[in-house]
């Protein structure tokens, strides 16, 4: 396997979304051999098992971007205690219509930003445990819960603080290592 694809999967649609800029900033830290492709979530409808028989372009191109990606990389935002409703759509629309699974039998890691001091802890466990029913092999450890404060990463993906900028580089180093061992790679 020359380059490992990774699918970057932001649970947010904001225009200045901090996990937008968190995905952004992490991306940049990986090393060449990992190729990461952000996969666009804003255009999917709102699933509906009426359509599984016909489904809808933006969602087939979507399970298209999924299925040819090595592993994946959720960034999300933690509403309410748990995931996004566009994050949850996005994971409904690539794992149906039954059978056709997109997410099944990749590795995939967890990350996310909140201004709260928890960052978005329970957002992620709560999406773990939604890929554990998908067969997504999560990778359980290191956690990045990153609490945002304002001008922390700017629109480059440019990290202002050196102690951020390790923590985030030390998870990027265990998430190419243990995609290496996972994939055999």
């Amino acid at each position: 396997m020359s380059q490992i694809r990774i699918a970057v999967i932001v649970g947010s649609l904001r225009k200045e979304s901090i996990n937008k800029k968190l995905a952004l900033a992490v991306s940049g830290m990986f090393a060449d051999r990992f190729a990461l492709q952000r996969v666009e979530i804003s255009g999917l409808p709102l699933y509906n098992q009426d359509f599984d028989g016909d489904f809808p372009a933006p969602g087939l191109h979507f399970k298209q971007q999924v299925e040819a990606a090595d592993a994946l990389l959720f960034v999300t935002p933690e509403y309410n205690r748990s995931i996004p409703g566009v994050l949850k759509n996005a994971i409904d629309v690539g794992s149906r219509p039954s059978g056709s699974n997109s997410f099944g039998g990749k590795p995939a890691a967890v990350i996310g930003t909140s201004p709260g001091a928890r960052g978005t802890a329970l957002a992620q466990q709560h999406l773990r445990n939604v890929l554990v029913g998908l067969d997504v092999l999560a990778m359980p450890q290191p956690e990045v819960t990153v609490q945002y404060q304002e001008g922390l990463i700017d629109g480059e993906g440019r990290i202002d603080n050196e102690r951020t900028q390790k923590f985030l580089q030390r998870f990027v180093d265990g998430y190419s290592t243990w995609l290496i061992r996972t994939l055999g790679a």
